[in-house]
């Protein structure tokens, strides 16, 4: 196994622990919108970067979805999650950890449905 395979699939694994603990989350009420998104957004970002790995791309040590789409996006992937769709989930790494006011414009379901999509991609990829 190539080191940039093993990489990728450790971020994947990484991916998939944010997204047990998203599952874990969202069914209780009491679990705001910007701790399930923390976890939605570090989910997605570590699968976005773990594709990154396993095709030989730098992986920038950003938190910023859309640039680490674009990047997979110039490099001949096709997203499966709008750039928007991504933009929504970029506030939740760092902005809303750190505001008691913050507003989303991202529900439960949304974020549910493009962390699903996303996760479930590159995991296929990884293959």
């Amino acid at each position: 196994m190539t080191p940039q395979r093993e990489e990728a699939l450790r971020l994947l694994r990484l991916a998939r622990r944010d997204k047990d603990t998203f599952d874990l989350l969202l069914p209780l009420p009491a679990a705001s919108i910007e701790a399930l998104g923390f976890h939605a957004q570090q989910s997605v970002e570590k699968a976005l970067k773990a594709l990154a790995a396993l095709n030989g791309l730098p992986l920038r040590r950003t938190h910023d979805l859309v640039a680490l789409g674009q990047v997979l996006v110039e490099h001949g992937l096709v997203l499966p999650v709008s750039e928007d769709q991504l933009r929504s989930l970029n506030p939740f790494a760092v902005e809303f950890r750190y505001d008691d006011e913050a507003i989303s414009y991202v529900n439960r379901q949304e974020l549910a449905s493009t962390l699903q999509l996303l996760l479930g991609w590159a995991q296929t990829h990884a293959q």
